[in-house]
């Protein structure tokens, strides 16, 4: 296994990482996350047009973070306070990313495919890739080491005694929901101005749902998400490795290769999350 190898496994696992680590925080609260996929398109979104604006990726990278953890409250406030299905109000939100930026595409570029190309100095190189893992340890020892984090894990699995003892569940949901709508919109960011020259349409491609299937993969755990990840950013990366390989031949279709991730996805999710726990209270209105 090669060093260039190594490298865009974690390139590839990078974008799933930040996901992650945010649908962690929300699912660990009690609030279902499906609207991960949408975030990334939110952020992926934003990161482009805030770093063209203004030239740097570092401002792109915090206007997504801004932007993503805004729309993650705004997801809260239909589940907590709106009560609404959180798996129907996250697949809602999805479509509504899917169609909306589309929309400010044409505003501001007057196209729908994406934004202009960013110049690569405009790129960041590795600062995500690293950054990430930072992320990932800031996490787990926040829920397992930190008050707050406490109150976040004890909202997911007994928001009754959080509630007994003067907390208020629904502020502790709204700030993890929050949280990982921000750090899902960084997995968007460094998709766009990272590991791409710009925002194209639907660029996110079902990571935010490979996201959601390594959290569960990793029983809601910091360290086995980070795992799982990583499972999947060397699927990725193997897809492209064998994008044009002959086998007898024959070249591979390229069809046949790009389902790889995907076809791993659902592969793993079959075979162990019957195994995966997930808190008592997921999914519980208040």
């Amino acid at each position: 296994m090669t060093y260039d190898f190594i490298l865009s496994v974690l390139r590839m696992a990078t974008p799933l990482l930040f996901a992650a680590m945010g649908g962690l925080l929300s699912e660990r609260s009690g609030v279902i996350n499906i609207a991960l996929e949408g975030l990334m398109l939110v952020g992926a979104f934003v990161a482009a047009v805030a770093t063209l604006h203004w030239g740097s990726p570092a401002y792109g990278f915090l206007a997504a973070g801004a932007a993503g953890f805004f729309a993650g409250l705004f997801y809260a406030f239909t589940v907590i306070h709106g009560r609404a299905g959180q798996i129907v109000a996250g697949t809602a939100f999805n479509l509504l990313a899917v169609g909306l930026i589309p929309l400010l595409l044409k505003m501001l570029y007057d196209s729908t495919g994406g934004t202009p190309a960013l110049p690569a100095e405009q790129r960041f190189q590795y600062f995500p890739l690293w950054f990430v893992f930072v992320v990932g340890a800031m996490v787990w020892l926040f829920i397992t080491k930190i008050r707050a984090g406490l109150w976040v894990s004890v909202a997911g699995e007994n928001p009754d005694s959080l509630d007994a003892a003067g907390v208020s569940v629904a502020k502790v949901r709204y700030f993890a929901v929050g949280a990982s709508g921000m750090l899902a919109a960084l997995g968007g960011a460094s998709l766009s101005i990272f590991l791409a020259s710009g925002y194209s349409r639907n660029m996110v491609a079902g990571r935010g749902f490979m996201a959601l299937a390594a959290l569960i993969l990793g029983k809601w755990r910091p360290p086995l998400a980070v795992l799982a990840c990583l499972f999947f950013g060397l699927t990725e990366a193997l897809q492209i490795r064998l994008q044009g390989a002959v086998v007898g031949g024959m070249t591979v279709p390229a069809q046949l290769v790009q389902i790889i991730p995907y076809f791993a996805t659902i592969v793993v999710l079959a075979g162990f999350v019957g195994q995966a726990k997930p808190p008592k209270a997921l999914g519980r209105a208040l």
